[in-house]
């Protein structure tokens, strides 16, 4: 095949690629060499700025198929009848580390799901754990800088973890989940999704009800040791993208089932705890899982930037017939997801071909704005609304649902919420004794580098769960702090004396 024509990015010809244009062989460069400036000045301009949080992942594309019939529940198009399939689009991630950190670090991963449906795109916006750490959007810019690095040493600081994981009880079921086996998987194909939240379903009728989504690994659930992984962090750092990328390379596709709980709002009503409390969990023998249908990955990226670092997920991106619930966590995700994407991609990223809703057709009252690369809704469409001309208009069918609310409006205190509950059968019955036994080794071994006082409220947390769990952990505890090494730990943070008791204070 015959090589194109190497040109600079207005497409003018390039003569020689090699060699900067000078004033003799030794210089100086000369201001005309459009060459090398236009190399240059967009060499300087590569990089966007990565994600705050799920910076380090791997995207694939293929197809929903719907399998089972869920009409009776919801009106969306996307699951109008069995064989229906719907192109897609998952990125699968990592949490706190950075773009270049390791893919078998323990960290929930994320597991973001894109349909592009004749009604728009749908995202679906999950982790790997139906649970999560909080329960109140307020709290999550605070939990995301805890897990980051230390402003002063740019160091991962198990203080700055504990100290809010501590403070935060809530936290206890997705840090159970977190330091047990699953929390660090096989790469991305032998782990579960979850949209984790709760949302409503619509149907046709009108009727509504809550449900929350779940895709299970046909290839079965796969979690790493800590020494595989430590080891592949050294040895093989893209472990997951690799083992994503070549596995659809050789045509051997992972695929996930897809399912649904459903509650009715009635149950809601009577449910014993807050059924939109994302630290929780809906029993499956009370609400079990309903088959939809199966998700396919079946192709690579063709560009790795162009489909997947430029990939945006917005929680907001629901068809007619999907709608949220009161769910906090939800409903805070609503406004930072588009928000960060316009900060990261610009206003108009939603014309980015891998974010474009391609299989219907845009058409709004939005113009403009830096990178706008589509016909900007054309010539003689107005851009406002009402209007007496073609412009699009609304489509009353397709309103949400009707809800009623009522209530104080002040802000709720939602700390403690049961917090242990289902932590405790987590523990006592999902877990066998040799996990049990790997979950307290796991925990303690990260514990031991944060300050006393905080290992202290930690392990009073897992007591509360189970005295057992408490107690295997103050042991591992109790050995690790005879190490005379530990005096090695720098401290950037001491204990503040206004926020400790009269009886811890007198200890001091």
């Amino acid at each position: 095949q015959k090589p194109d024509v190497l040109t600079t990015g207005a497409g003018n010809p390039v003569g020689d690629k090699l060699n900067i244009l000078t004033v003799g062989p030794y210089g100086p460069l000369l201001v005309q060499d459009v060459v090398f400036t236009d190399e240059m000045a967009h060499f300087d301009r590569e990089r966007i700025p990565e994600r705050v949080v799920h910076a380090k992942g791997a995207g694939a594309f293929g197809y929903f198929e719907v399998t089972h019939d869920i009409t009776k529940y919801c009106k969306a198009k996307v699951f109008e009848h069995i064989g229906k399939r719907t192109p897609i689009a998952i990125r699968f991630s990592t949490v706190a580390g950075e773009s270049g950190s390791a893919d078998t670090v323990r960290d929930p991963r994320g597991f973001a799901m894109k349909f592009y449906t004749e009604e728009g795109n749908w995202d679906l916006v999950g982790n790997n754990t139906p649970i999560f750490f909080i329960r109140d959007a307020m709290l999550f810019p605070s939990f995301i800088h805890s897990q980051k690095r230390n402003p002063q040493t740019h160091l991962k600081d198990p203080d700055m973890m504990w100290d809010f994981w501590s403070l935060r009880p809530e936290s206890l079921h997705q840090v159970s989940f977190l330091f047990s086996d699953r929390g660090i998987p096989d790469g991305y194909r032998h782990m579960n999704g979850y949209g984790s939240h709760t949302f409503k379903l619509v149907n046709a009728g009108g009727r509504a009800v809550y449900c929350k989504f779940h895709v299970k690994t046909d290839q079965g659930i796969k979690n790493l040791s800590v020494e595989e992984a430590g080891r592949l962090a050294s040895t093989d750092p893209d472990y997951g993208i690799r083992d994503l990328y070549n596995a659809i390379a050789k045509g051997d596709y992972p695929s996930w089932s897809f399912y649904i709980q459903v509650m009715t709002f009635e149950e809601a009503e009577k449910f014993p705890f807050n059924p939109f409390d994302l630290t929780k969990i809906w029993p499956h023998g009370d609400y079990p899982l309903i088959p939809v249908g199966k998700l396919v990955l079946n192709r690579n990226p063709v560009n790795y930037f162009v489909e997947v670092e430029q990939m945006a997920y917005d929680p907001s991106n629901m068809p007619p017939g999907i709608e949220p619930s009161p769910d906090k966590m939800l409903q805070g995700r609503l406004f930072s997801y588009p928000d960060t994407h316009r900060h990261r991609l610009g206003p108009n990223y939603l014309q980015i071909p891998v974010n474009c809703p391609f299989r219907t057709r845009v058409a709004n009252y939005q113009r403009d704005g830096p990178m706008c690369v589509s016909d900007n809704q054309g010539s003689g469409a107005p851009n406002y609304y009402p209007n007496s001309f073609t412009g699009p208009e609304d489509q009353p069918m397709v309103k949400e649902s009707r809800m009623s609310v009522s209530g104080d409006v002040q802000r709720f205190n939602s700390a403690n919420e049961d917090n242990v509950t289902q932590v405790r059968e987590f523990y006592t019955k999902v877990l066998k004794e040799d996990e049990r036994q790997r979950l307290c080794k796991n925990i303690a071994d990260h514990l031991k580098d944060a300050q006393l006082f905080i290992q202290k409220r930690a392990v009073k947390n897992f007591t509360d769960v189970h005295p057992d769990y408490g107690a295997r952990i103050q042991a591992l505890l109790d050995k690790y702090n005879a190490d005379s090494g530990k005096n090695d730990v720098i401290r950037t943070y001491t204990q503040s004396t206004s926020r400790v008791s009269a009886k811890e204070r007198s200890n001091l």
